[in-house]
């Protein structure tokens, strides 16, 4: 099969140039200024800026167990409904991601059902340690600590568990920080205050920049004592921004740090209209923060940006403050999001590729994708810059049907999605004949 994109504005490798894109079968056969030959598929790409497929570190898609917020089949639409082509899906599942056994049940379930490509993450507990070191880092994506409340049970508190798997482990360990003790603190005095009733503009209170800085700092101090390989999920305040730098280049950073769309996009002002929508952990904080966090990642403290991508029913989230559950659907929309700001000139469409496909392959080692490169897999979205749409119910793709999006009114739009060389999504349309791969690791 040869497909000819002509005509496109690639944005690759800090570059934006025209040029056509020839794919056969699954991959990148050439790039040129002029591709002239016959093919069985021409896309004329003329007015459309042609990017890499992003590469989404951090989703939950709860499958499986947990299938009456989300699965595998319909987030992973979703998630090529907005230029994701390849997602790293975490462990707190039902049943959890604890043994290898559990870990390849999950893969079983993406090769049938997901039209994305995937990978999926080891989950440590306080008593797995000999579960984890038996992880496969080429097939693998890395290995979760929950290091803070998130999950209940997949809480790793132990210290001297902590140390053991960062002293251990060859793989790459991604972590969720927000430290417990504190946070169960702030819940005391929050009470104190309000009674149960407690609003929801008092998360980012409760879990607070100091639970967060404190297990931040503690898993970096880790990471350097043993030289681990360290990524930090979701970074939320300015305070841990000090905790990262920028002078080496990625690839040989030993300790990386991601930020996700609603700690760019939302502040502790939006609670009042949101309430529970923008319920998240790590909370969303002050403008402040917000501003800081896009500032470190435009000067490279910053690596990746991801969603977290973690849905519940819109009747679950239309609860109480302790009774509605954190987190929210983000990958259809998180790519439009970032090229809205584009558009309001607050960063580059370079810087976008860099952060959202370039980076989560550098930092992962996925071999052969997040770049456009001959002889790389053709995961590969077509936008148009200038076709403003409303985010409403009856484009949401998510299984739970929200967004918390909605009535926002993007700038720019995805017109085409290709995964491993396969033209899956056109202008709303899905061709689903052909399934994601199992992403892996050069490692």
């Amino acid at each position: 099969m040869l497909t000819l994109i002509k005509n496109a504005q690639l944005v690759n490798e800090g570059r934006i140039y025209k040029a056509d894109v020839l794919i056969e079968n699954k991959t990148i056969k050439q790039i040129d200024a002029k591709i002239n030959i016959e093919v069985d598929q021409i896309i004329d790409a003329e007015g459309l800026h042609l990017l890499p497929g992003v590469i989404d570190d951090q989703v939950h898609f709860r499958e499986p167990g947990l299938t009456h917020k989300a699965n595998i089949y319909t987030e992973s639409k979703a998630a090529i409904a907005g230029g994701i082509t390849s997602f790293m899906e975490m462990p707190n599942t039902n049943p959890q991601a604890l043994t290898q056994e559990l870990l390849e049940d999950k893969y079983k379930i993406a090769a049938e059902n997901s039209i994305a490509n995937y990978s999926f993450f080891m989950g440590a507990s306080n008593d797995n340690l000999e579960e984890v070191l038996k992880t496969d880092p080429k097939t693998v994506a890395a290995v979760k600590i929950f290091m803070g409340s998130s999950t209940g049970n997949m809480l790793v508190d132990n210290k001297n568990v902590l140390e053991e798997i960062f002293s251990k482990s060859s793989m790459l360990i991604a972590v969720h920080c927000e430290d417990e003790e504190t946070i169960q603190e702030n819940i005391t005095k929050a009470k104190e205050q309000y009674g149960e009733e407690v609003p929801v503009s008092e998360h980012p209170n409760i879990r607070s920049a100091e639970a967060c800085f404190k297990s931040s700092s503690m898993a970096v101090e880790l990471a350097k004592k043993h030289n681990t390989r360290l990524h930090v999920f979701h970074l939320s305040t300015e305070k841990e921004i000090s905790l990262f730098d920028n002078t080496l280049p990625l690839a040989e950073k030993r300790i990386t740090a991601e930020v996700c769309i609603h700690h760019l996009w939302f502040d502790s002002r939006d609670y009042a209209k949101k309430g529970t929508l923008i319920k998240w952990n790590p909370a969303v904080k002050k403008e402040s923060d917000k501003d800081a966090l896009f500032q470190a990642l435009l000067d490279g403290k910053l690596d990746v940006i991801a969603t977290d991508h973690a849905p519940h029913t819109l009747e679950e989230k239309s609860n109480t403050y302790f009774n509605a559950p954190s987190g929210g659907p983000l990958v259809q929309h998180a790519l439009p999001a970032m090229l809205s700001f584009v558009n309001q000139e607050k960063i580059s469409l370079e810087k976008v590729v860099e952060k959202m496909c370039h980076n989560p392959a550098i930092c992962f080692m996925v071999e052969n994708r997040g770049f456009i490169r001959e002889g790389y897999f053709a995961d590969l979205v077509l936008v148009d810059l200038n076709k403003p749409w409303e985010v409403n119910k009856d484009n949401i793709l998510y299984k739970c049907g929200w967004s918390p999006f909605e009535g926002e009114t993007f700038s720019a739009k995805i017109t085409h999605t290709f995964v491993n060389g396969h033209l899956v999504y056109e202008n709303g349309c899905f061709d689903e004949t052909q399934k994601g791969m199992r992403l892996t690791f050069d490692r």
